[in-house]
């Protein structure tokens, strides 16, 4: 998939469809010149739905089309038949969508389950026909209730990306040279920041044919967590990943401090992302000797204290095999 697919924020006008009215018709056949009412009620108005798709991953399908409408209920008719409803109308989207209100900003919900759906705006309600309104007093009513209308909402779709690993660093750190060695995946590299301004999913392949999904992170500026450059359009698909990979290149001016501003970026964004397991790995190792890694290790062992932490190298393919195996390690923990 090319960065330019990847879509992740999509704007769109919504409206459900207005039920039908109730019908007011008199029952007159031969022999039976006041037979009474019976009319039959109007049919509900169809909904439109979002649904989930585990097969897509971008919003893409939807950037080119903003407005859906669904049908409307069809008018009651006589001898008490009800009118047919109107044809609702499906949207598929990724797992890890979240449906917010345009006009408040709040959110409705989010789909995060295969084979869920969900009703985001309902048809308008059919009307009764005039049989529901006889009585001993009045027994032949000649009117029926219009259908309700259905309902007109301005909603997102903002797209969290489900991924087990997510690549966290600031710009230029090596992320997508490492997404590109240890998977399949071809995303945009080049000496420069901000290289990737969408996020990036692999699969990486480990032992026994078993995977898991890796997604490189558009890098983390200092100031994102207020929105600064592309901020919270950046952290939120750090959420939903299970274990959160540093990745803090071996040139660093302090690889410590980097990673207290990664840390603290994601804090004040969502304090609950520091609950998911965390792995540092220092990049562009082979820049570094057997002797200056003894001596940076040692520097390491005690600024990392308690912290994870392993030497790797992409261009180099050193210490992925060892990366690989930790990070298996840590989605598969709780598994016995």
């Amino acid at each position: 998939m090319t960065e330019g697919n990847f879509v992740d924020y999509v704007k769109m006008h919504l409206t459900s469809g207005n039920g039908g009215k109730g019908s007011a018709h008199l029952r007159r056949e031969k022999y039976i010149s006041k037979g009474g009412p019976d009319g039959g009620d109007g049919g509900r108005g169809g909904h439109i739905i979002i649904k989930a798709n585990k097969n897509l991953w971008t919003l893409y399908h939807l950037k080119f089309r903003r407005h859906f409408k669904s049908g409307h209920g069809a008018a009651g008719g006589k001898q008490t038949s009800t009118g047919a409803n109107g044809d609702d109308v499906f949207i598929e989207v990724p797992l890890g969508t979240v449906i917010r209100d345009t006009d408040t900003q709040k959110i409705i919900f989010e789909i995060t389950q295969e084979g869920e759906d969900r009703i985001v705006a309902q048809g308008g309600k059919g009307g009764l026909g005039n049989v529901h309104f006889k009585s001993p007093t009045r027994q032949t009513p000649r009117y029926a209730q219009p259908g309700l209308k259905g309902e007109e909402i301005n909603i997102t779709l903002e797209l969290k990306v489900l991924a087990d690993v997510g690549l966290v660093g600031f710009p230029n750190a090596g992320k997508s040279t490492l997404l590109s060695v240890v998977t399949a995946a071809k995303p945009k590299i080049a000496d420069y920041e901000f290289t990737t301004l969408k996020p990036n999913l692999g699969i990486v392949k480990y032992r026994d044919y078993q995977t898991f999904v890796m997604a490189d992170i558009p890098g983390i500026i200092e100031g994102a967590a207020e929105g600064k450059g592309l901020g919270h359009y950046f952290l939120r698909h750090i959420e939903r990943n299970s274990t959160l990979l540093f990745l803090i290149p071996v040139d660093a001016d302090d690889i410590r401090k980097q990673y207290d501003v990664l840390l603290d970026e994601l804090r004040r964004y969502n304090p609950e992302m520091l609950d998911k397991d965390r792995l540092v790995a220092i990049s562009k190792s082979d820049m570094l000797d057997d002797e200056l890694k003894a001596e940076m290790k040692k520097e390491l062992d005690k600024e990392f204290k308690g912290i994870p932490y392993l030497f790797i190298s992409s261009v180099a393919q050193q210490g992925l095999v060892e990366l690989k195996d930790t990070l298996w390690d840590m989605l598969n923990k709780d598994i016995e």
